[in-house]
């Protein structure tokens, strides 16, 4: 919840405060307040910048998204769940910028692992579709758009809509 700076200046403060209680010799709270630094260091590694770059992707400000998410030094060390979601937002920070080679690679990952929500599953398999067809890769495209379909009855009728047009786009070609 705090970006790279804010975890900087805690930590830093929490670093005082160590040296201060360990001058003083109260060694109870010497080990809280490095209980705390190492709590922040590890929930950097867990999190990252996932949950401001999540406040700002939800408003449509994927610039300070961007910025956010590159905080993130080692995206392969994020928990399952706040992989899936950091790999779903470069995919369309990537697509926005008309990278497709990045974005089908980041949707690709997403795919990969947990998403919050069913249709945000089905959502990164269509991506993949998608591009997959805008590059003249059918058959990879009617793949994705099978494993979206693996749990019909769930997903909405909207994404259901997009799935068809995609379905009716690969049976042109």
């Amino acid at each position: 919840m705090f970006s790279n700076k804010a975890r900087i200046f805690v930590i830093s403060v929490f670093f005082i405060m160590l040296v201060l209680f360990a001058y003083q010799r109260v060694y109870q709270l010497t080990a809280f307040c490095a209980l705390m630094i190492a709590m922040i260091i590890i929930e950097y590694f867990r999190q990252g910048t996932l949950v401001l770059a999540a406040k700002y992707y939800h408003h449509k400000d994927f610039g300070k998204t961007e910025e956010l998410l590159k905080q993130i030094k080692k995206p392969e060390l994020l928990s399952k769940k706040r992989r899936g979601f950091y790999e779903y937002m470069m995919g369309a920070i990537c697509l926005q910028k008309s990278d497709f080679d990045a974005a089908e690679r980041h949707y690709e990952l997403a795919s990969q692992y947990p998403l919050r929500t069913l249709n945000d599953h089905v959502a990164a398999l269509v991506h993949v579709a998608n591009i997959s067809i805008r590059q003249g890769n059918y058959d990879k495209a009617e793949t994705y758009l099978q494993l979206a379909l693996k749990d019909k009855e769930k997903i909405t009728a909207k994404m259901l809509a997009v799935i068809e047009r995609l379905k009716q786009e690969i049976k042109k070609h």
